[in-house]
């Protein structure tokens, strides 16, 4: 039988005995950084694979780095450690694995994080779509602005500045619509509340530079990849205005929630046809051939689980 586990304190505990003092400073003022993993079940190959699992431990460091969080694992011993939560867990189902790197000093009214000491936790959780993936969705260009670098660096997952895309996500689904696009303070186009933004034109697929305030997304460096690899598309970055949506082939949203999610409308106007792409089609069954370790090309994405040591 699977089981609800965690990683707290250095060890691993039952779910429910992961829990912090309504002092800890993470919790209201949001110094944490976060990822997404996801661990993919193949049922034919019994095993769990965790997709691209060093990248990600790597963009938690670099996060760590701005947030001064002092963590006594390396890249090695996170990777280490999830695969034995995932494998103590037993879960035989699509999971998401959530590491937090956080300030846990129990202290308020202090805004120095130097100051302040940092620990680490990861859980295990069943997951399915994160959007529905039944055709193609719809989107609406949000009210409210990306934030900038300047303000709070939004290329590594701090918790804090996902304030910013929940105000976004709430009013795209209040307003009928799956999921928003976010705009920079200039008008060019940022990224959706939780995905990198992709669309095709003219044979050529675009995305905005990661200067646009963009997530440096792993899914998204994962499509580069294989729409050079496998479609010999040229992949563009580059800014990109809302109207260009609008006129675009095709537009898709990348991210490890996500996977690759096609958008058939924005803002009441259909995307060509306002049905899956094409392009976007095939795109999204390399991909999960890639990530479920059905391709043998894309092996080395992988961290398989097998059932044998569970």
């Amino acid at each position: 039988m699977p089981k609800a586990l965690s990683f707290f304190r250095g060890r691993m505990v039952p779910l429910e005995e992961a829990n912090v003092n309504i002092m800890t400073h993470a919790l209201h003022y949001g110094t944490a950084v976060f990822e997404g993993i996801r661990g993919n079940w193949n049922e034919q190959q019994s095993k769990m694979f965790i997709f691209r699992m060093r990248e990600h431990y790597e963009r938690l460091h670099q996060g760590c780095r701005i947030m001064m969080l002092k963590i006594p694992y390396s890249v090695d011993d996170l990777c280490r450690i999830t695969e034995d939560l995932v494998r103590s867990c037993g879960y035989r189902q699509d999971v998401y694995i959530r590491p937090l790197a956080y300030k846990s000093a129990e202290r308020v009214a202090n805004l120095k994080l130097h100051e302040l000491d940092s620990d680490f936790a990861l859980i295990v959780v069943p997951f399915g779509a994160y959007l529905s993936t039944d055709g193609a969705i719809k989107c609406c260009t949000s009210s409210w602005r990306r934030i900038d670098d300047t303000i709070i660096p939004p290329r590594v997952k701090i918790a804090g500045h996902y304030v910013n895309s929940i105000l976004a996500k709430t009013e795209a689904i209040l307003g009928g619509y799956d999921e928003a696009i976010m705009l920079n303070q200039d008008g060019s186009v940022s990224e959706g509340s939780g995905e990198n933004v992709f669309m095709v034109s003219g044979g050529v697929l675009y995305t905005p530079n990661v200067g646009d305030n963009n997530l440096t997304g792993i899914t998204r460096d994962s499509v580069f990849q294989l729409a050079e690899k496998e479609l010999k598309l040229k992949v563009m970055e580059r800014h990109i205005r809302r109207s260009e949506l609008y006129l675009a082939d095709e537009v898709f949203l990348t991210g490890t929630a996500a996977h690759i999610t096609p958008v058939g409308h924005i803002d009441h106007r259909p995307i060509a046809s306002g049905n899956v792409g094409p392009t976007t089609k095939k795109l999204q069954d390399i991909y999960m051939g890639a990530v479920r370790g059905d391709n043998p090309k894309y092996l080395n994405w992988c961290s398989p689980v097998g059932l044998e040591t569970w």
